[in-house]
């Protein structure tokens, strides 16, 4: 047979098809909690008197926009005594973040404040989602999207690791000593549950974070359904007889144990099942938005004293906890007439309620369990373990009390490209709601005072910014 030109290039075609294949995750020769990328590793606090977290949403680039616009606002917020004042995300000790706002958070976990100068021209103001649809369109890349073990997620992570992360791992991290722990969120599509890219999380498959790319996590964080393709995980541990995690163990035999604490046990004990080869990731958000289910099993953890991963051994007298919800609002006109509004209208009506109320719910839970704590250490007698002050910042902008501002923010699509005006408006809209929120400035005042002094007489959760959108 003649080797005409059609017929090399179909060959060659098919070569590069078979030999594209995603980014295998390396195995765990031994677990050791005391190495790895873990929080409890790292430097858990800048402060002896406070941890400072941050939680950031998804909401495409809408949601990195505005979780950069707070990094910058806390970047020119100064505190502390006269002589030692720094900026207070300095004191940031962890950044956890799902989808959109993962982008910001491991680019600022990666590369410090060098942020402020290159993430805008790098990424906010980059036509990235265009570059992405260029990617896919490449014939190239065409051919190597027809191989069954590479798909369009595994070219969206290299293409995030070209623009932004430049072949980093996370064992790039364990050496940023001085930078906030990074908790990046996806969803195990298999079980719903939420995944964090830790080494706590990767021994439950028995494989080596260190090796992992940050790009490759970004994309997991972010794998919008439909769009995008789920992450694929090896997971060393199905069907191998290995010794049991003590804390899954310990919980699950305590009948003390909350049922959300012994759903989380089953959950990391089921990697074990030997059907459960391989673990698929897609977007963070769909199995919570706000990035705060981390802190809050941690915080439920702590509260029964059990030895879950990740759980800081002794808490500051001060926890603050930074919520920036880009979470948007449509109006899908049920309220306007009395007819059917068709299949978009209920699916989008849907997801925006259930949204919205596993958002609060997430939010409250976590203000109650940190008021348990609080009470709890104040009644042990303990006069070097003071009652815990706590601080929830939520920043809903799709409740702005400016009406302009409210519908220019619902306004703003849930994609990878925004128009570099829009940019400018959402970066300043952050900067300047943090800045005007109330339990922000309870904080500010609070650090102000000197080491020994009470904080503020009224220690419950406030909601004057939420209560002062709502009534308008």
């Amino acid at each position: 047979m003649k080797l005409t030109p059609s017929i090399l290039l179909f060959t060659l075609a098919l070569l590069i098809a078979g030999c594209a294949h995603y980014q295998v995750n390396a195995p765990l020769s031994t677990v050791n909690a005391g190495a790895g990328y873990r929080f409890q590793n790292s430097a858990q606090t800048n402060s002896d008197d406070l941890m400072l977290v941050l939680a950031f949403s998804g909401g495409g680039m809408r949601a990195s926009t505005l979780s950069y616009g707070v990094l910058k606002e806390l970047k020119q917020t100064e505190v502390g005594a006269p002589g030692t004042l720094h900026p207070l995300l300095d004191d940031v000790s962890l950044i956890s973040s799902v989808s959109g706002g993962s982008f910001t958070a491991a680019y600022y976990a990666l590369w410090g404040d060098r942020t402020f100068v290159d993430f805008e021209p790098c990424f906010l103001k980059k036509r990235v989602q265009t570059g992405l649809l260029l990617q896919v369109l490449a014939p190239w890349n065409q051919i190597r999207l027809a191989s069954p073990k590479f798909d369009r997620s595994d070219l969206a992570a290299e293409y995030y690791d070209h623009l932004l992360f430049k072949c980093a791992t996370f064992g790039d991290l364990e050496t940023n000593t001085r930078r906030p722990f990074l908790s990046l969120n996806t969803t195990d599509i298999a079980s719903g549950a939420r995944f964090e890219f830790t080494q706590d999380e990767f021994d439950l498959l028995r494989s080596d974070l260190s090796q992992f790319p940050i790009s490759r996590a970004v994309a997991a964080s972010s794998a919008f359904p439909v769009y995008l393709t789920p992450v694929v995980l090896k997971n060393y541990s199905a069907g191998r007889p290995a010794p049991e995690p003590n804390w899954t163990k310990s919980i699950l035999e305590d009948p003390a144990a909350s049922s959300r604490m012994k759903y989380v046990a089953m959950q990391a004990q089921s990697y074990t099942d030997e059907h459960r080869r391989f673990v698929h990731l897609l977007d963070g958000g769909l199995s919570d938005n706000l990035g705060l289910r981390g802190a809050l099993d941690r915080a439920i953890a702590r509260e029964q004293s059990t030895d879950v991963p990740s759980v800081p051994a002794k808490l500051p007298r001060r926890v603050a906890i930074i919520v920036v919800d880009a979470h948007t609002e449509s109006d899908y006109g049920w309220d306007s007439k009395e007819g059917y509004r068709g299949l978009g209208a209920i699916i989008g009506s849907v997801g925006q309620v259930s949204l919205s109320h596993y958002s609060f719910e997430t939010v409250e839970l976590f203000r109650e369990v940190m008021a348990r704590l609080s009470r709890e250490r104040a009644g042990s007698g303990d006069s070097n373990a003071p009652e815990i002050s706590t601080y929830v910042i939520e920043l809903q902008f799709h409740q702005l009390p400016d009406k302009s501002d409210r519908q220019f923010f619902n306004s703003v699509p849930t994609s990878l490209q925004l128009p570099p005006k829009t940019i400018d408006r959402l970066r300043g809209l952050a900067a300047r709601e943090l800045a005007d929120n109330e339990e922000f400035k309870r904080l500010l005042r609070d650090l102000g005072r000197e080491p020994g002094k009470s904080d503020s007489t009224d220690r419950r959760p406030s909601l004057t910014s939420v209560q002062t959108r709502n009534s308008n």
